[in-house]
């Protein structure tokens, strides 16, 4: 009798925790983490690093020297924090983007007090140097096949005509963060209020390519504008550029046809090499990150689902996910990465191949199986003292 109720007790716990345990072993890790303090928080980008694991940068109001600094986090596979820095002075300081550099360090970038700030760090971030450019803001940044940086944002310094009008701002640097060369694209199609930049690549041919929106008021209207994409040559001069009324872009990737396709508050578009629509698709929601997948398709991420489309931006699925999402990565195992903010602080998760999230954070699972563990050896115990009985 005893056994056949301590089989039960058992059958009973695996059919309860199968949920549980099935989403822990899919074929690729699944987990989800917070990161804070008792203030404001919140992850802006992230990167998979070359060890396996993941950095993620914002900022935080909850440590630091005041205000909002940088915040950078480096972790394992599972989201476990390994170390983390803060960057910044007592005004305000907060990173957009983030790179893994080529000798295995990080650079971040974003806007301070007192401009765009642009930091380097060492493998366990350290800063190496620090580096801010009046007048500007910064939002977007990879590192340049040369080494060097290019950061993307916008700026009133610079630019056209005497008027207050914010202005697509580029600039290229040294491996040091000395300015080599900086562009401001003003006025673009009309414009009379400004353009901004939120998203930047560097293109196939060597140039770069420029996302984010522009802007015109009239009293009749108000203020009317649409998404933007500047293309450059290597040296920032500008090639061409197209508006897409209506939307705002927040994220774009260069095909591997040598076309674009991007997003953000409007259809997920994809263009020629030229920026002409080859078609456009309704996703649905806020887009703030896009990623090329390996099967020819794209994921997208923002206030909404995590989608998942072919390579026409056809819908093959999409999961809901539990906080905003700022940053998006595709990940070696074949799953994704989400990074953002979630309650007021720093959002980690990690989906399978199918965009899945588990419901509760791994520790809340293995919690749960030690939890079960303890008390079946309890049981156990008070059977064996009954039968002896």
């Amino acid at each position: 009798m005893a056994s056949k109720l301590l089989l039960l007790i058992i059958a009973l716990f695996v059919l309860v925790s199968f949920p549980f345990v099935g989403s822990v072993g899919a074929s690729s890790e699944v987990w989800s983490r917070t990161y804070g303090g008792a203030s404001d928080d919140s992850a802006e980008a992230v990167v998979q690093t070359s060890d396996g694991g993941y950095a993620l940068a914002g900022y935080t109001q909850s440590f630091g020297a005041g205000s909002y600094d940088f915040w950078l986090i480096k972790t394992n596979k599972y989201g476990e924090i390994e170390w983390n820095q803060t960057y910044g002075r007592t005004g305000l300081d907060r990173a957009y983007a983030l790179v893994e550099t080529s000798d295995g360090g990080y650079a971040l970038a974003g806007d301070t007090s007192f401009g765009a700030s642009l930091v380097k760090t060492d493998v366990y971030g350290n800063m190496e140097w620090n580096k801010t450019y009046s007048g500007l803001q910064a939002y977007a940044l990879i590192e340049t096949a040369d080494g060097g940086f290019a950061l993307a944002g916008y700026t009133r310094t610079i630019g056209m005509g005497d008027m207050p009008h914010w202005d697509f701002w580029l600039m290229k640097t040294d491996v040091d963060g000395n300015m080599e060369w900086e562009r401001a694209f003003g006025r673009i199609n009309g414009s009379t209020t400004g353009e901004r930049a939120y998203a930047l690549v560097e293109t196939s041919d060597g140039g770069y390519a420029l996302a984010g929106y522009t802007s015109v008021f009239s009293p009749e209207t108000g203020i009317t504008g649409g998404a933007l994409l500047v293309k450059t040559d290597s040296f920032g001069n500008v090639e061409w550029n197209q508006t897409y009324s209506g939307w705002r872009a927040f994220a774009l990737v260069q095909a591997s046809d040598g076309g674009y396709v991007l997003s953000g508050t409007g259809p997920l578009v994809k263009t020629d090499m030229y920026g002409n629509v080859e078609w456009n698709q309704t996703v649905g929601g806020l887009v703030n990150s896009l990623v090329a997948t390996s099967d020819g398709g794209y994921a997208l991420a923002g206030n909404g689902p995590l989608v998942k489309t072919d390579e026409y931006g056809n819908m093959l699925w999409n999961q809901t996910v539990g906080g905003l999402v700022n940053s998006l990565v595709a990940t070696s195992d074949g799953g994704y990465a989400l990074a953002g903010a979630l309650n007021g602080d720093f959002w980690l998760a990690k989906a399978d191949e199918q965009g899945v999230i588990p419901e509760f954070p791994s520790w809340t699972i293995l919690l749960l199986v030690l939890t079960a563990t303890l008390f079946l050896i309890i049981v156990r115990r008070n059977m064996s003292k009954k039968s002896e009985c």
